[in-house]
């Protein structure tokens, strides 16, 4: 496990405002339901558009009749409240899915790298967890090293700002991966207080409050 500290901007609370107006517009935007403690006060019913109303697939192709409807494979999915309403994570995990790791087949076998990164954004939120096996099992290594995050530890300077503007993580969460309206699924890790230590001190510095 290896533990990562990032910085304060200047004019931190202008910037926390300002971030606190882009998740109430992301919630607004997306729909998602609103979560208290990590629990949804409603849970519709999952729906999902079909192919020829998805203004993306032409109705009036030949092919509309052979695809797939998304709902037919989605819904036998693990269930979730927002984003496509997959927990891709967990089908993961139950083998309910088995992801291309390349578009061309290749004999090379891309590495699985079981490590955490905890991320202290020192404030009052949940440190943040980053799985490293959940990660690899869909993306290679070179997909975020070195051109977006660095390998070494202490160099990311990480802004949940960034990440909302659609950089850094947000690059993938929102898009493809899960919404960032999902906290709880990086805050995980309960900060309890200052003296919390990595179980793995030789691989990061200690924890700051």
């Amino acid at each position: 496990m290896i533990v990562e500290s990032t910085k304060f901007y200047t004019n931190r609370w202008f910037r926390a405002y300002k971030v606190v107006g882009r998740i109430a517009l992301v919630l607004g935007l997306s729909g998602a339901s609103w979560h208290v403690c990590g629990q949804s006060l409603d849970q519709p019913e999952r729906k999902w558009v079909p192919l020829i109303n998805d203004h993306v697939h032409d109705p009036r192709g030949p092919a509309i009749k052979q695809l797939q409807q998304p709902g037919e494979i989605l819904s036998q999915l693990p269930a979730h409240t927002s984003g496509n309403q997959v927990r891709w994570a967990v089908a993961l995990d139950r083998g309910a899915i088995n992801p291309r790791r390349s578009r061309t087949p290749s004999k090379t076998q891309v590495p699985v790298l079981d490590m955490d990164v905890l991320m202290d954004l020192n404030g009052s939120m949940n440190i943040v967890r980053f799985p490293h096996r959940i990660h690899t099992q869909w993306l290679a290594c070179d997909n975020c090293h070195e051109h977006l995050f660095k390998s070494k530890a202490g160099t990311n300077n990480l802004s949940m700002f960034q990440i909302l503007l659609g950089e850094q993580c947000g690059l993938c969460h929102g898009a493809v991966a899960f919404p960032l309206t999902e906290c709880q699924f990086c805050h995980s890790v309960e900060r309890r207080n200052s003296d919390f230590v990595s179980p793995m001190p030789h691989l990061g510095p200690r924890l700051e409050k």
